[in-house]
């Protein structure tokens, strides 16, 4: 059982925008891209949502990539920009970076679609603390999960609305937005969401 799409059947590389029904409170008004979707299940990174009381220098810190005096080459004050995402409850002590494609590593950079990566690995975040990462990316901490045929049971249950991803969306700072601008996006407005879940 899965959701149609037009090609695979699968929704990778998608977002999945949570509807008022969700009931999790973990994952209210949150918009998730969806990483890897199959008959194995699924992992997605939400993108609206900080990470509490950390930031990137201390998670550099923690992670001994580094001491803090000479961990960037350049203009320090651009640790203090990137921040932290709450990417799930899955893992939450682990590392993922969303990223544009103009970064890759052999054996673990994953291409999820023609303009967006997955690295989970200690070397992206060197490489964004020495000046030299991607041009555009999204580090959160934790992903969402989901066993074989949950997601699609979730979806059919109207917990998830889903959508083509917007690389503007998913990428930028202003996180307040995200979630009305997913559902703009597919053409929802946020006020016809309570109608909507009372309809599969």
């Amino acid at each position: 059982m899965t959701t149609a799409t037009p090609d695979s059947g699968f929704l990778d590389g998608q977002f999945l925008i949570a509807m008022p029904t969700m009931g999790d409170k973990r994952f209210e008004r949150t918009v998730i891209y969806l990483c890897a979707h199959s008959d194995q299940g699924a992992m997605g990174i939400v993108i609206n949502k900080l990470a509490p009381e950390i930031n990137f220098r201390d998670l550099l810190t923690q992670l001994d990539i580094g001491h803090e005096e000479d961990v960037v080459v350049g203009d320090p004050r651009q640790l203090d920009e990137i921040r932290v995402h709450r990417g799930g409850p899955v893992e939450t002590g682990r590392g993922f970076v969303l990223h544009s494609c103009d970064f890759f590593l052999e054996e673990a950079t994953l291409p999820i679609s023609d303009e967006v990566c997955l690295t989970a690995t200690l070397d992206v975040l060197r490489a964004i603390a020495d000046g030299e990462g991607p041009a555009e990316a999204l580090l959160a901490l934790g992903y969402a999960g989901w066993a074989p045929g949950q997601l699609e049971l979730e979806i059919q249950a109207n917990g998830w609305l889903n959508g083509p991803a917007d690389r503007a969306i998913l990428f930028d700072a202003d996180l307040e937005t995200k979630y009305e601008r997913a559902l703009s996006k597919i053409g929802v407005a946020q006020d016809r969401l309570s109608s909507l879940s009372g309809h599969a």
